[in-house]
């Protein structure tokens, strides 16, 4: 079964129309997590027929269908634009370079969500909990010593 295929069966199962714009995002996200729209676009241009002539308007607008369909997850790292991924319901963590910007998945140590419970919830029934580590991968230590 191809990536488009799958992508049609995962569109279907939410309820989704399996669109060729829908599916042209879902294939363009496969293996390559933590892309920005501009990073789709770009793997989407280079077929924007096969897409069905998908606008990056109409990009932004499947975007937004696919994370509330939670067929995507949307992170927003602080001073990066959005990212999106296909890792989604685990509850997974991030690790961020704050020089190249490398977003690495770190798996929640507690294995089930919400992986941290706060102090005081407040009257929330807590389901999830998002953080992001950060500070230098490896590759960016290693040129700040070589300096």
């Amino acid at each position: 079964m191809t990536m488009e295929q799958l992508a049609g069966d995962l569109l279907k199962r939410k309820g989704l129309r399996s669109t060729a714009q829908r599916r042209a995002v879902l294939t363009a996200l496969q293996g390559r997590p933590h892309s920005t729209a501009a990073d789709l676009e770009t793997r989407i241009g280079t077929d924007r027929a096969a897409a069905g002539g998908l606008s990056r308007q109409g990009l932004y607008n499947v975007l937004e269908d696919l994370t509330k369909a939670q067929l995507v997850r949307c992170i927003e790292p602080a001073g990066s634009p959005a990212r999106y991924e296909l890792r989604v319901g685990d509850n997974h963590h991030h690790l961020v370079c704050r020089r190249c910007g490398l977003i690495e998945d770190v798996d929640c140590s507690v294995g089930a969500a919400p992986c941290l419970t706060p102090d005081e919830d407040k009257g929330f029934a807590v389901d999830e909990a998002e953080i992001t580590w950060w500070g230098l991968c490896a590759q960016c230590r290693q040129a700040t010593t070589q300096q």
